[in-house]
């Protein structure tokens, strides 16, 4: 990633600076309501009290905003960027305006920073990240599991498959906004910081292994106790686990993978407008919509997948250890291809292309400045 996006964000727009000069104007105003409070009433301190307040939390909530693309340091990015790189990418990511939808530069920005800080994370947080992730998704299953044995007594299967899948969202929902590591949500995200040469790809590597041995202990973790949990409390039967597990694996495994690619594409996607959001609301929306789909559609995720064939292989009679393994491999390659090649690579892609674009038109733009000098 060129390492323009800093001094690009820096100099068009700096949010520190506006929120200094909002705080001195605060203490200003504050403290002409202090010396005039000996002639006027407390009334008059109040208002000039409220409105500083209303200042310096307007100036807070403008930096939050920004705070990702603020913070990038020229050590952040390659050192091959030259000056000319810099500038570039300081115009197409500083229109990230608070009024509107940010900007494909400033999300980017924003998604390399955060992937950068979860390369810098110690080996000890991003497993325990991962491995709360993991039970944490079980609960989309749990739920699923529940609805679906109590609506498979009331109308036929396919259908009651079909609605309890509405509930899958649920888990996705506390993963995402509480910020755990999710092996699908960070495929494309991480391989972004390699992609653009600021981290090795040794160290992606390292990284995807430690997510993925998280995510896939902590969900078998979750399928040993709260699924049993479930069988003594009636909730669902090993029957109608064996049958959602079935209905998981009754595919080719070419079928299972190019399922899992798509769903490595939208949770890419998911990602990718988590970030474009600037409110919680807007991301458990679009949560729901995203992986709801995903449930809807019988699409294959490998995490909450694992959950669901582990549990067949615990407590049901239909699922095999080499055919639990082998869906597994299957899913995560085809989850890592959608998530890196659709998403990361495109994505990416298309914001260098928009660069080039940039820099061609500030050349003409000198060009037609030199001819009317002379």
């Amino acid at each position: 990633m060129p390492q323009d996006i800093d001094s690009q964000t820096n100099h068009q727009k700096d949010p520190q600076a506006s929120f200094t000069d909002d705080e001195h104007l605060a203490d200003d105003s504050h403290k002409q309501g202090q010396q005039e409070s000996s002639s006027n009433n407390n009334v008059d301190d109040d208002a000039n009290d409220n409105s500083n307040d209303n200042v310096g939390d307007n100036a807070n909530n403008n930096t939050n905003e920004t705070k990702a693309t603020e913070d990038l340091k020229d050590n952040d990015l390659p050192e091959e960027i030259s000056d000319e790189d810099k500038e570039t990418i300081k115009k197409v990511a500083n229109d990230d305006n608070l009024s509107h939808a940010k900007s494909y530069a400033s999300i980017l920005v924003e998604q390399v920073m955060d992937a950068k800080e979860t390369f810098e994370r110690s080996l000890g947080s991003l497993f325990t990240s991962a491995f709360t992730a993991g039970l944490e998704i079980g609960i989309s299953f749990f739920m699923i599991l529940s609805a679906f044995a109590l609506l498979n007594e009331v109308i036929p299967s396919h259908y009651a498959m079909v609605l309890s899948s509405l509930l899958y969202p649920i888990g996705f929902i506390i993963v995402v906004i509480g910020q755990s590591l999710l092996f699908t949500e960070q495929t494309s995200l991480l391989s972004l910081p390699v992609l653009n040469k600021i981290e090795p790809l040794h160290k992606l590597l390292r990284l995807w292994g430690i997510v993925i041995a998280g995510n896939i202990v902590g969900g078998c973790l979750f399928a040993a106790l709260m699924v049993g949990l479930g069988l003594h409390m009636h909730l669902f039967t090993d029957h109608a686990i064996d049958v959602y597990a079935e209905h998981i694996l009754g595919f080719e495994w070419w079928v299972i993978f190019g399922s899992a690619v798509l769903a490595g594409w939208m949770m890419g996607v998911t990602a990718w407008l988590v970030t474009s959001a600037r409110d919680t609301l807007s991301r458990i929306v679009l949560v729901t919509i995203i992986t709801g789909s995903i449930g809807f559609l019988g699409l294959h995720h490998s995490i909450v997948g694992n959950i669901e064939v582990f549990s067949a292989l615990l407590y049901g009679n239909t699922v095999s250890l080499w055919r639990y393994l082998v869906f597994l491999v299957v899913v995560l390659v085809g989850n890592t291809v959608g998530g890196v090649v659709f998403v990361a690579v495109l994505k990416n892609r298309t914001f260098l292309f928009e660069i080039e674009k940039v820099k061609e038109q500030a050349a003409e733009a000198r060009a037609e400045l030199d001819r009317r000098r002379f």
